[in-house]
């Protein structure tokens, strides 16, 4: 059996979900696919250890028989034969046109059918001839979006790897080495050290006897993920793994561990600061420690490093030359936010709209994670799809949130809404019922290619509701996916500081927006800060480490975010 990683199964579950619509199957069929790889995603454990402890898969909700063989042959084969059909029907270069805004399964396998067209060289050809217009369904908006998108420079979406998809590799590969003989200590460096959102490579740095150096790396070439070798010496290597990213590896010697950890944990940016403050003090910085002439004088420990600076030690997550070098001078870094200050969550879905679970069991998970309050936040009517509430719909379940806080004690279920900011700026409910609720999110999910100057009215608009009290995922983004919405959020940012309008940050992993950069903006201007996880099921409560290293990258400090105070103080900050 192989060590398959919940996110792989997602994404081949997802890829037979894609071509089996653009071939036309069943849609109950199709959905299955698709709530199976919501259900592995949102899992904490790992579903191959499952497999491995011989465990009924069909206990998971949404898996059936069917679906928890082909789990099984995933888990034991690293491959699944459906898949391998399918391909064989439908060309791969298919699921490329889909990462085009606008374009979904249904689109392409139109333009497949009709026109032939399978790559994106076809597509451009047949946008130029303004043959996709002619096509049901499309008309000259759709082929005018379809233009600007194929116009643009090219994107690199799917290049870099979302940070949580990484996790799991890295993690494991962590694991691995740290169980070799002669391994003494073993750290992830690079990017997905400073919890950037994305990463193009993984980086580790190692430790180990003297003598043992050949050892470690014919361990690091044989791990069970590698799909490749690049380079293999006798101090770094380099592989690539099944899941297409590449790591780098290099064996250090302990009196530079320090210093090559730093060096190998960047940025760029941040490094160069570095060694410009070194030249001024006459000293010298590289990746064997810090040098006064020929003799090192830190090296061992990344904190000796900054003191011989004359710099206070600067956490990873800051280290991207943001101002964070000046800080440490004087003595003002920030003391970041932390997993354990969080009191609340107040962004969740249930099974009353799109959610996976229902009311009492986010309660009753929420309340095991320790929190002190949670908001249930459904969806609005406009949000057909997700089964959204008209106001009849939503007093009905702030009756029904009612009964459930009467019968849970040791948690506060407050009443909310994710009411959707309309085209014009209204929002989808009326007054009259946001106006009872306790916490009321506004979110643009439809019309988000409008011009910036349109878009950012829009939005300060909804915030001229007194009901809105925090303003949802602010850019729109999905990493790797979709671009923000064309805004101006300085200037976002400095209505909701005027109208006292929170700013969420947004724990989702392809998410995390507020992005980290506009949370220290943000911050900077006293503007109220809210960290929730938009959570659609138990699972996916636990995402709010996601939008903690998201909030340390962005300078947050507990009390920059709001969910960090008592439900009455909370209550009173959000106050319009």
């Amino acid at each position: 059996m192989m060590d398959v990683h919940n996110n792989e199964i997602v994404e081949i579950f997802l890829t037979v979900a894609d071509l089996m619509e653009i071939k036309g199957e069943n849609p109950f069929r199709i959905r299955a696919y698709r709530e199976a790889s919501r259900v592995i995603g949102d899992m904490s454990e790992q579903v191959a250890q499952m497999v491995h402890d011989d465990r009924d898969l069909t206990e998971l909700k949404g898996i059936g028989k069917d679906l928890a063989e082909k789990i099984r042959e995933i888990v034991t084969t690293g491959q699944l034969e459906f898949l391998e059909s399918l391909e064989k029907e439908i060309p791969a270069s298919l699921l490329e046109l889909m990462k085009i805004p606008d374009l979904g399964p249904k689109k392409v396998a139109a333009m497949y059918r009709e026109l032939g067209i399978t790559t994106m060289e076809d597509l451009k050809k047949a946008v130029e001839a303004k043959k996709i217009s002619a096509l049901k369904g499309f008309g000259e908006k759709t082929e005018q979006k379809i233009f600007k998108s194929i116009s643009r420079p090219k994107k690199e979406f799917g290049r870099r790897t979302l940070l949580i998809d990484a996790e799991p590799s890295a993690l494991a590969y962590k694991k691995y080495l740290e169980s070799k003989p002669g391994v003494k200590s073993v750290n992830l460096a690079g990017s997905f050290r400073r919890g950037k959102e994305t990463i193009g490579d993984l980086d580790i740095l190692v430790t180990c006897d003297t003598g043992r150096e050949k050892e470690v790396m014919d361990a690091f070439v044989t791990f069970e993920e590698v799909n490749r070798i690049y380079a293999k010496g006798n101090k770094k290597s380099a592989v690539l793994l099944r899941n297409d990213l590449q790591v780098d590896i290099r064996i250090v010697p302990e009196s530079s561990y320090g210093a090559a950890l730093h060096y190998f944990t960047g940025s760029k940016a941040h490094n160069l600061a570095i060694r410009r403050l070194a030249v001024q003090k006459k000293y010298k910085v590289n990746e064997y420690g810090v040098f006064d002439g020929s003799r090192q004088v830190a090296g061992k420990t990344e904190r000796d490093v900054y003191e011989a600076l004359g710099l206070h030690y600067i956490e990873p997550e800051l280290r991207e030359n943001m101002g964070e070098i000046e800080a440490a001078k004087s003595g003002r870094l920030p003391a970041l936010i932390e997993p354990g200050h969080m009191r609340g969550d107040l962004h969740m879905h249930t099974t009353r709209t799109d959610g996976r679970n229902s009311l009492s069991e986010m309660a009753e998970a929420a309340k095991a994670l320790g929190y002190e309050y949670i908001a249930v936040t459904e969806h609005s009517r406009k949000v057909a799809m997700a089964n959204g509430l008209d106001e009849k719909d939503l007093r009905e379940y702030m009756a029904r949130i009612e009964q459930v806080n009467a019968q849970i004690e040791g948690i506060e279920i407050l009443k909310g809404i994710e009411v959707d900011i309309l085209q014009d700026g209204g929002l989808d409910l009326p007054d009259s019922v946001l106006k009872d609720l306790d916490i009321v999110i506004g979110s643009v999910h439809y019309q988000q290619r409008f011009p910036m100057k349109q878009q950012t009215e829009r939005i300060i608009r909804a915030m001229d509701n007194p009901y809105l009290q925090i303003l949802g995922h602010p850019t729109g983004r999905l990493l790797n996916k979709r671009d923000p919405m064309d805004i101006d959020l300085e200037r976002i940012i400095e209505a909701a500081k005027e109208k006292k309008v929170a700013m969420e940050l947004n724990a989702q992993p392809d998410r995390l927006d507020l992005p980290h950069n506009y949370c220290k903006f943000a911050a900077d201007m006293g503007v109220t800060i809210v960290l929730s996880t938009d959570a659609h099921s138990t699972e996916n409560l636990r995402r709010m480490a996601n939008g903690i290293t998201e909030a340390r990258r962005g300078w947050l400090t507990k009390e920059d975010v709001v969910n960090t105070r008592s439900l009455g103080e909370m209550r009173e900050m959000l106050k319009r």
